[in-house]
């Protein structure tokens, strides 16, 4: 698959590949095969490539990069929740279900941590099926606690830090998200798969 590669500043570069899968894959296989790059940080439809010092033979060794249909085989993290959350209800309603229907749902995929933006170790999490994607809200919250689970279109997330924020939530988690004192700061860093589990 060709990369869209074009430079960003002065010793970044900039992968365009067009969906969260593919970004991931290519950041993987770049971590994995020694790119030089300093830092190789993907998102949604992108791969940043920092800290390139030889842009041509960046775009060389991507040459040989395809991507792969196999999922991404990170560690494994569960995640216990309590299902509390104040749009349970309202999920329900869009899923024709009733809240034990999500809780059962929500607990039975398996999620990819894709990339990580917005706060420090806050993980966009793939996996969720496309026909039980809901919107965020019309008004966000000027408040979301530490520690909550919730849904915005086809993504999961946790909320590492007390936030403004919009996802629709469905419960809260002690699970310490975010921990800069860690070998690994981020729980669920991009490449991670993501069990919830009822607390």
């Amino acid at each position: 698959m060709p990369v869209q590669l074009r430079p960003f500043g002065a010793t970044a570069a900039l992968a365009e590949v067009g969906d969260p899968a593919t970004a991931l894959a290519l950041a993987t296989w770049a971590r994995a095969s020694g790119v030089a790059a300093l830092e190789v940080v993907p998102a949604a439809e992108t791969v940043l490539f920092d800290g390139v010092t030889d842009l041509p033979a960046l775009a060389a060794a991507l040459r040989s990069w395809s991507p792969s249909d196999a999922r991404p085989d990170g560690d494994l993290v569960e995640v216990p929740v309590t299902y509390d959350g104040p749009d349970l209800a309202s999920v329900a309603q869009a899923w024709g279900t009733d809240v034990a229907g999500v809780v059962r749902r929500h607990t039975s995929v398996e999620y990819v941590a894709s990339f990580c933006g917005f706060a420090p170790g806050f993980a966009y999490l793939a996996g969720l099926p496309a026909e039980l994607a809901v919107p965020r809200l019309d008004s966000p919250r000027p408040r979301v606690p530490a520690g909550s689970v919730g849904l915005a279109g086809p993504w999961c997330g946790v909320y590492p830090s007390a936030s403004p924020g919009g996802w629709r939530l469905l419960g809260r988690t002690d699970a310490p998200l975010w921990d800069p004192d860690r070998e690994r700061p981020a729980l669920l860093a991009p490449g991670t798969r993501v069990r919830f589990v009822r607390a």
